[in-house]
C-alpha cells in the first residue's frame, strides 16, 4: 500500500535543491484539474454527471478517458482502471500556470529531474508532468480557456483544492513549498498532539493543495490505510456559497449519491458535506470562507472568493 509509494521517492525531484532557482518561477494559478480511476466507467458518468452536475467532454489527453467540466478550465478526468490497479484511484493531479513551458525550463534549471515531455492537446492545452517526492503524478497546464463560468446546473463550478495521502511531510515541502513557493493555508487535527491536515495555497491564487497525514505524528495509522481509507484521503474539494442551499439542491433533486455524510462544521471553521463517486473517491462539498474560529492554527492567507 502506502509503503510501497514511499520508495518511489522520486527521480523527478532527485536532484531538488541542488541549484538555486534561475530567476522568477512561472505563475501556478491554481488547480485545473484531477484525474480519478474508475472500474465502470457507466457509474462514474451517472455520478459526475447527474450528482456533480458537471458536463461530460472528450479526452484530449487521452482518448480512453472522459472528462467532466465543472467550467471550461476546470474538470475532473476519469479514466479506465487499469487491469491489476491497486487500492489507490488517484490517477494524477493537475495545477494551471500561465506558461508551461517557461515552467518546465525553470524547473530543468533547478535541478529538477526526469521531467515529462512539453505536450499539446487537441483542444490547445499545453502541459508536462512530473512525480513528487512521494510518486504522485503531478501535471502542470497552461490551460487554453481561462472562462470560469460554471456549467450550467452544476452543484458547483469551483475546484478550491485537491488532498492527497502524504506520508513525509518534509519531502513533499521541498518541492511544492520550498521550490515551487507553495504557501502556507492552514493546519490541523482531531488531537492537539497531532497534524492530520496541511494545507498550503498555490504560489499566486487562493486554491490549496491538502496534505492528508498518515503514519506517525497523525491520527492515521499507516496499518489502516485500505482502499476505502485512500478514496477519504485522496479527493476533492468543491467551494460552494451556501451548503445548506447546495445539499436542498441535491436533496431536492434526488442527486445525493449513495453513500454521503454531513453537512458538518470542519475543523476549520467551513461547513462540509461529503459525497463518494462508485470507487470511493471523495468529493468534499465546502464554504468557501470559515464562519467561526478554526481549531488548532489561524488562517495564514486569504480564503478564496465564491
Amino acid at each position: 500500500m502506502l509503503g510501497r509509494i514511499g520508495v518511489l521517492a522520486c527521480a523527478a525531484v532527485a536532484l531538488l535543491g541542488a541549484k538555486a532557482p534561475p530567476g522568477a518561477r512561472p505563475a501556478i494559478t491554481g488547480i485545473s484539474h484531477i484525474a480519478v480511476y474508475a472500474r465502470d466507467m457507466a457509474k462514474s458518468e451517472h455520478f459526475y454527471t447527474h450528482v456533480l452536475g458537471a458536463r461530460k467532454g472528450t479526452d484530449p489527453e487521452n482518448p480512453a478517458g472522459v472528462r467532466y467540466y465543472l467550467s471550461p478550465r476546470q474538470f475532473v478526468e476519469v479514466l479506465p482502471a487499469p487491469a491489476g490497479q491497486g487500492p489507490s484511484m488517484l490517477a494524477h493531479v493537475a495545477y494551471a500556470t500561465a506558461d508551461a513551458a517557461a515552467l518546465r525550463t525553470w524547473l530543468a534549471a533547478s535541478g529538477v529531474a526526469s521531467l515529462g515531455a512539453l505536450q499539446r492537446s487537441s483542444d490547445g492545452d499545453r502541459w508536462f508532468a512530473l512525480r513528487d517526492p512521494e510518486g504522485n503524478a503531478v501535471q502542470f497546464v497552461q490551460p487554453a480557456s481561462t472562462d470560469a463560468t460554471p456549467v450550467p446546473g452544476a452543484i458547483s463550478g469551483r475546484m478550491i483544492h485537491l488532498g492527497y495521502a502524504v506520508k513525509d511531510r518534509e519531502k513533499q515541502d521541498g518541492l511544492y513549498r520550498r521550490l515551487l513557493g507553495f504557501r502556507p493555508y492552514w493546519y490541523g487535527a482531531f488531537k492537539p498532539d497531532k497534524v492530520d491536515w496541511v494545507s498550503q495555497q498555490t504560489p499566486d491564487g487562493r486554491d490549496w493543495l491538502e496534505y492528508m497525514m498518515v503514519g506517525p505524528g497523525s491520527d492515521v495509522p499507516e496499518a489502516n490505510v485500505d482502499a476505502r481509507q485512500l478514496g477519504v484521503l485522496n479527493h476533492l474539494s468543491l467551494g460552494v456559497s451556501n451548503m445548506q442551499a447546495a445539499v436542498t439542491i441535491l436533496h431536492r433533486e434526488d442527486r445525493l449519491s449513495p453513500r454521503h455524510d454531513g453537512p458538518q462544521m470542519g475543523l476549520d471553521g467551513k461547513w462540509q458535506a461529503n459525497l463518494y463517486d462508485p470507487d470511493g473517491t471523495r468529493v468534499e462539498l465546502m464554504e468557501f470562507r470559515p464562519v467561526t474560529k478554526p481549531c488548532c492554527s489561524p488562517f495564514t492567507a486569504e480564503s478564496p472568493i465564491g
